[in-house]
């Protein structure tokens, strides 16, 4: 479902992102009412509106290494920056990572202008019905998505860190399985703790979908160096025939 453009890039919702927003409002419904219901969907907004901006961030910094991004998908789990291609250059996706976290820990800096948590306030669960309670809870939810998004399971913000770090070092193929394979070992974990110890089984599908995610990228990445491979063959026979590619590195999609 298309929303709107921002600066030429289409903002769209996934259908299942109609589900969220039912079950959330149908909570705050339980919990106090019509006011209840409106005031969650509200809150819910502005964590989306925060998940948007932590994408744009990647793609401010993806523009600026001349990397096309036509797209952000908002999902139940999050958001999505479709970009055409990931640099091969160890130091460009470190930035374009790093610009996501960066962007919501520059919203906590901003919120905390204007919103105060009491010296003995120490309960993440309750959201108060007012401006300054909706201030305390998109606080919190800049600082877990940046905190999430910094853990090290590709092809999240921190595993796209990492695979830059081993990149350094290694072959890129090689580079991103180790990350991937990281990544399913952690993401694993993640999701055994949230399901037998917190019973956050929403969490779960979430650690699920990053596992997908990454092994899908691992064989985008194996399919472009086979690619590679054969023209390098093809070219060294027949040295005036160039490849014909449009696409430099495999497509990607970053996620939060």
């Amino acid at each position: 479902m298309n929303l709107f453009r921002v600066c030429g890039i289409q903002l769209s919702l996934h259908a299942s992102f109609l589900l969220l927003l039912g079950y959330v409002a149908w909570e705050g419904w339980a919990g106090a009412g019509w006011i209840g219901a409106g005031w969650m969907l509200l809150s819910i907004t502005g964590v989306f509106a925060c998940v948007t901006l932590h994408e744009f961030g990647h793609i401010a910094a993806a523009r600026s290494f001349g990397i096309r991004t036509p797209r952000i998908l908002l999902m139940p789990i999050g958001g999505m920056a479709e970009m055409d291609s990931i640099p091969r250059r160890p130091r460009d996706e470190i930035i374009i990572a790093l610009a996501g976290p960066a962007v919501n820990y520059l919203l906590i800096g901003v919120l905390l202008l204007f919103v105060r948590f009491p010296a003995n306030w120490n309960d993440w669960a309750y959201l108060e019905l007012s401006p300054m309670g909706l201030g305390r809870y998109l606080v919190l939810a800049n600082l877990v998505m940046g905190v999430f998004n910094l853990l090290p399971a590709f092809p999240m913000d921190g595993g796209r860190v990492f695979r830059a770090l081993l990149a350094m070092r290694f072959p890129y193929l090689r580079a991103t399985r180790i990350a991937a394979h990281t990544g399913k070992v952690i993401a694993v974990a993640a999701a055994s703790a949230l399901v037998f110890y917190v019973h956050n089984y929403l969490g779960a599908v979430l650690f699920a979908f990053i596992i997908f995610a990454g092994q899908r990228e691992l064989r985008a990445v194996a399919r472009q160096e086979e690619d590679d491979a054969h023209w390098r063959v093809i070219t060294s026979r027949f040295p005036r025939l160039m490849p014909v590619s449009s696409v430099e590195n495999p497509p990607a999609i970053r996620s939060t």
